[in-house]
């Protein structure tokens, strides 16, 4: 359990008299088998946890011995409520100051543990964001996040890397996500949902006029939806043999679109269909040199054999005189 869900299940106990696992689980954005494991942990720990069957059941905390929150200001309650964000991250919402305040007023109330539990935010931490980062330029999630907060348009120049030119676009947004370490401005574009990567946002205002969303959709199942069209979305698959020593890595950096047919596994190497969008995004083959043997389709080979002339090419000896 990661402190963020940790303090946010501590705050969903604490405010209600009872919860069912499945209220609980749609709260915190999890599946009924992770709650279910969280409320286990907290009763192993020692808190004091309840639950009961029934109509009028539900878990809950035993009266007087939950969380004090009336110390928190309003404030602090909303910041409290982000799950999922690093201190890096939240750093950059300009949110940290009043999660850290927030987190002190409740570890100064918590009741006594025993002495052989170390506190959860000594032996756990968060670092989200993806290795070799460099810094993201673009506007922060900090200056975007007021007039999301009040509901406005905004206008966007946006450097698209599939894009000759950046595009000017007026877009309706439900909120910012952090994915992999990366911020992503979430939108409605004439009515077509969009993430847009805040690094690549140039330019941008509010525009004086309320955001206009579709009807019944929220941030989360909009960037749901979105991250599982990313991740499944593909017009070329790539068949191919991939070294022993190789396949690890190669899952790693292709992750969903990599599929393996473990019934042709050979000692050598790994039968796998990989999934691009586009044609040119097949380049990402060329890191792994003769590790990887693609079979089809026909123009894939001929592409990769392309760029791998041209880069040889490029690197081959220079012309004598």
């Amino acid at each position: 359990m990661t402190p963020d869900r940790f303090f946010a299940l501590m705050l969903l106990l604490e405010s209600r008299a009872g919860a069912t696992t499945q209220e609980l689980a749609t709260a915190l954005g999890v599946s009924l088998r992770t709650i279910t494991r969280d409320l286990n942990w907290l009763r192993d720990a020692g808190l004091p946890v309840t639950a009961h069957r029934g109509r009028l059941g539900g878990v809950a905390m035993l009266p007087g011995s939950g969380l004090d929150l009336t110390r928190l200001t309003p404030g602090e309650r909303d910041q409290l409520s982000l799950i999922g964000l690093d201190e890096q991250q939240r750093t950059e919402l300009d949110a940290s100051v009043e999660s850290r305040r927030a987190l002190a007023k409740i570890a100064a109330t918590r009741s006594r543990r025993g002495p052989e539990l170390l506190p959860l935010t000594d032996v756990v931490h968060v670092d989200s964001r993806p290795w070799l980062q460099t810094h993201a330029s673009g506007p922060t999630p900090a200056a975007l996040i007021g007039p999301v907060r009040r509901g406005r348009r905004l206008r966007i120049v946006y450097d698209s890397p599939r894009e000759p030119r950046p595009s000017d676009v007026v877009v309706d947004p439900y909120g910012l996500l952090a994915k992999a370490g990366v911020w992503y401005l979430v939108a409605d574009c004439a009515r077509v949902p969009r993430m847009y990567r805040l690094e690549r946002i140039t330019a941008w205002n509010a525009v004086d006029r309320p955001r206009r969303v579709r009807r019944d959709q929220t941030l989360a199942t909009v960037a749901a939806a979105l991250v599982d069209q990313w991740a499944h979305s593909h017009a070329i698959e790539v068949s191919a043999t991939v070294d022993q020593t190789q396949i690890e890595r190669a899952q790693r950096i292709f992750g969903l679109r990599l599929v393996r047919d473990d019934d042709a596994a050979s000692a050598t190497g790994h039968q796998v269909t990989i999934r691009f969008m586009r044609l040119e995004d097949v380049r990402a083959l060329l890191p792994f040199g003769s590790a990887i043997t693609v079979h089809g389709p026909a123009e894939v080979r001929a592409h990769l054999r392309a760029l791998a002339t041209d880069l040889a090419r490029h690197y081959g000896p220079a012309p004598t005189s």
